[in-house]
Formats: C-alpha cells, sequence, structure tokens
C-alpha cells in the first residue's frame, strides 16, 4: 500500500511538473527596444538601388514605385509613406520605424527586418515572402494578403491588427505572439511552429494548415471552435 500511494503521488507530482513545463514551454517574443536618434529630414526623391539610409526621417514621402532593391534603411522613421508597388526586395531595416505606411504590391521578397515597429499600416498584398524578421512588432492597422511564405519570423509580435488572408505557408515561426488581433482565413500550410501563442487572438479563422499547430498554444475556447478542423483533419464525422 505505502508502494502504491507513493507511485500515485510521485505520478501526480510527476505530472504537475509536466504541466508546469508545457506552460513554461512557450516563451515570450522578445520586443525590440527601439531609441531613434537625432533624425534628419530626407528630401530628395524616390529610391535607390542598394541605397544605405542612416538616421532619416521619411515624413510623408511619396515612394510609390521607388526602386531600392538591396537598400539599407537603419535608425530611420518612414512615417505616412506611399509604398504603393515600391520595389524594396533584401532591404534591410535596422532599428527603424514604420508608422502609417500605406500601399499595395510592395515588393519586400528576401527583406530583413530586425529591432522595428510597424505601427498603424494599411498594406495590401505586400510581398514577404522568404524574409527574415527578428524582434519585430506588426501594432494596429489593417494588411491583406500578406505573403510570408517561407519567411522566418523570431520574436515577432502582431498586435492589435487585422491579417485578412495572409499566407505563412512553409514559414518557421518561433517566440511569435497574436494578441488582440483578427487572423482571417489564415494559411499556415507547411509551417513549422514553436512557442507561437495564439490564445489572445480576438478572432482566429484558419483556411489552411490547422494540421501545423503542433508547436502553438491554444485556449480552451479555440479549441472548441477548431474542433471540426481538426475532425476533418483526420477524417472525423461528426453527426447528431
Amino acid at each position: 500500500m505505502v508502494e502504491n500511494g507513493g507511485g500515485v503521488r510521485g505520478g501526480r507530482a510527476g505530472a504537475k511538473r509536466a504541466a508546469g513545463g508545457a506552460k513554461r514551454a512557450v516563451a515570450g517574443a522578445r520586443r525590440p527596444e527601439i531609441r531613434l536618434p537625432s533624425l534628419v529630414a530626407y528630401e530628395d526623391e524616390g529610391l535607390e538601388p542598394d541605397g544605405d539610409y542612416d538616421g532619416l526621417c521619411f515624413g510623408g514621402t511619396d515612394l510609390a514605385d521607388a526602386v531600392g532593391p538591396g537598400s539599407r534603411f537603419m535608425d530611420c522613421e518612414l512615417r505616412d509613406c506611399a509604398l504603393d508597388r515600391a520595389e524594396l526586395g533584401r532591404a534591410r531595416f535596422i532599428d527603424s520605424v514604420l508608422t502609417g505606411v500605406r500601399g499595395v504590391g510592395t515588393e519586400l521578397a528576401g527583406a530583413s527586418l530586425r529591432d522595428v515597429e510597424i505601427v498603424d499600416a494599411r498594406l495590401g498584398g505586400a510581398q514577404l515572402h522568404g524574409a527574415v524578421l527578428e524582434r519585430v512588432v506588426v501594432r494596429g492597422g489593417k494588411i491583406d494578403y500578406l505573403n510570408l511564405r517561407t519567411a522566418r519570423l523570431t520574436d515577432v509580435v502582431f498586435e492589435g491588427c487585422v491579417l485578412a488572408e495572409p499566407d505563412f505557408g512553409e514559414a518557421r515561426l518561433t517566440r511569435v505572439e497574436f494578441r488582440d488581433c483578427v487572423l482571417r482565413r489564415a494559411d499556415f500550410s507547411a509551417a513549422r511552429m514553436e512557442s507561437v501563442d495564439l490564445r489572445a487572438v480576438a478572432e482566429l479563422d484558419i483556411a489552411r494548415g490547422v494540421d501545423r499547430l503542433a508547436g502553438a498554444v491554444i485556449s480552451p475556447l479555440q479549441l472548441m471552435e477548431l474542433a471540426p478542423a481538426f475532425a476533418a483533419q483526420i477524417g472525423v464525422r461528426v453527426e447528431a
């Protein structure tokens, strides 16, 4: 009896430790700490390929159709800029803030964003496939058809924003948080996740890739809402 009791107590303790370990495994994203220096107003027009932009404020600059692939933006602020069809593939944004940027068809394939804040953006069809995002916060605004296929996201927070039909196909997400935001028709096909927190999503709608949520944490209510998708994934019919 003593042995059995000890075994039961040990099993319960082990279960508690396992549960505690599972909770600790959901590591929070590390947010960027951006301290912009005194900035100089950008007075030129457009951009240059492989341009080097350091300590500049792009205030209301019209960058529609700008051609600046491979450019580097360090300690910069882009405020209320038009980015329609801007070609910024392989661009690098470091210690920078993008506030109120807007545009359709912005090309950022293969870009690198490190220690960046994107605030109140209004974008449609932004192409960030193959991009690398590290310590990035996307706060407020609305982004339609965001293409993050094969991208790598590490320490990224989506907060209070609306993402309509975002494509995370084959992306790798590590320590990514979705807080008070809306995810509509999200595609997680072939994505890989580690410490992805979906519990605080205001609206969670997954169109594809529900089977790729291993490594994510969801709330009990979200589990109930996603139950039909989980059942369909494993071929279970639910009938009254």
